[in-house]
């Protein structure tokens, strides 16, 4: 596991060992720091990060498995994948412990982390690099963060040159933890899918918890599992020219 999100004047606290093999795991913190600096790109940073460290897990994955299988067809390796993290997806509802605004933050964080695991795992499930950095592109136009590859493209390199800026100057200028981390949860919501923005009221209104449940959480990821398995269902040679390795 990964650890936690680490919370504003306080140091990360790592995710117990002894948590369930198929609990969802968080993003790691170094991105939470990232995506809080910088909210507004907050989805991009996601992308990037994942592709660089989910990427080669998916590709490790998908190997294990053809090498035990060797004549399993992709649909089915896509099938153990969406399986496995829609019921991660489920969870990730109560992953943080935590109430109010900063539960909820955390919360569509880990369940846009989830979907990013699960679309890297289905692009390799059917032969799809999933570290090539087109999976970033891919990525925010599935989760419909962009209409488009040519405005995801143009984002994720903005958002590469401020990770870069930020490492060598830090962030200019303090801003309001709390309109930062409202920013980010719209941000982080958006990414996870327009049912995910109900679980960030859910989170912040007492007592809607209770109307919402984890469908909203598993209902969002079923709908990007099936629009992932058609761009990549035909392999690298189906995807649209510019996005083939």
């Amino acid at each position: 596991m990964t650890d936690s999100a680490p919370v504003d004047g306080e140091p990360t606290v790592p995710t117990p060992t002894t948590a369930p093999a198929d609990a969802p795991e968080a993003p790691p913190a170094t991105l939470w720091d990232r995506m809080r600096d910088d909210p507004q790109y907050a989805p991009e940073h996601l992308a990037l990060e994942a592709v660089r460290r989910l990427g080669p897990e998916a590709a490790q994955w998908a190997a294990r498995e053809r090498s035990e299988r060797p004549d399993v067809p992709g649909d089915e390796l896509a099938d153990q994948a969406v399986r496995r993290f829609v019921n991660r997806a489920r969870l990730s509802g109560a992953v943080s412990g935590a109430a109010g605004l900063p539960g909820a933050v955390i919360d569509v964080g880990v369940l846009a982390w989830t979907q990013a695991r699960l679309v890297l795992h289905v692009a390799a499930a059917y032969g799809v690099d999933p570290v090539h950095p087109d999976r970033a592109t891919d990525l925010l136009v599935l989760q419909r963060v962009h209409k488009v590859a040519e405005s995801a493209r143009i984002a994720l390199g903005v958002a590469a040159g401020r990770e870069r800026a930020g490492v060598l100057f830090g962030m200019a200028g303090e801003r309001p933890l709390g309109k930062v981390m409202l920013q980010l949860g719209v941000r982080l919501a958006q990414m996870a899918g327009m049912r995910a923005a109900k679980r960030v009221v859910a989170k912040v209104v007492p007592g809607a918890a209770i109307i919402l449940g984890t469908w909203a959480n598993s209902s969002a990821t079923k709908e990007l599992a099936e629009r992932a398995r058609a761009l990549y269902r035909n392999g690298p040679d189906g995807l649209p020219r510019q996005r083939r390795p």
